[in-house]
């Protein structure tokens, strides 16, 4: 059984077919081109060193101080783009969806409002109607 789970020797493993696929077109520089395509996306040297210099923290004198009306500008356009990203329900699910919440509140109502007069009415038994 333990011949089975060694690496190379089960058909099932997925990431044995799986391929590094480059995303940028046409990239034919010399980072691009003695990149090895494999299963567990080894970089080269130089990418390395090219991806480090990217990724390293900015200075202040790098990313210059935004204003107040830049800030709250960034922040509306920011909201205006994850709203693009939602997916809106239809006009029937809207509808659809709408109902459930009615009658699931209206059924909830009946439950807290019978509970309520029934223990109403159970304390004025207990302690008396003073009346």
């Amino acid at each position: 059984m333990a011949d089975n789970k060694r690496r190379g020797e089960d058909a099932g493993d997925d990431r044995l077919n799986d391929e590094v696929v480059d995303d940028v077109a046409g990239d034919d520089d010399a980072t691009g081109a003695d990149e090895p395509v494999s299963r567990g996306g080894t970089a080269t040297r130089s990418r390395a060193r090219a991806e480090s210099a990217d990724s390293r923290p900015k200075t202040r004198s790098e990313t210059d101080r935004v204003g107040l009306f830049g800030r709250i500008a960034r922040f509306f356009r920011e909201v205006v783009a994850e709203l693009r990203k939602v997916i809106w329900p239809t006009r029937k699910e809207l509808l659809t969806y709408t109902a459930v919440v009615i009658v699931f509140v209206a059924v909830m109502l009946t439950i807290v409002g019978v509970l309520d007069y029934g223990f109403a009415e159970g304390v004025l038994w207990v302690f008396g109607n003073p009346s």
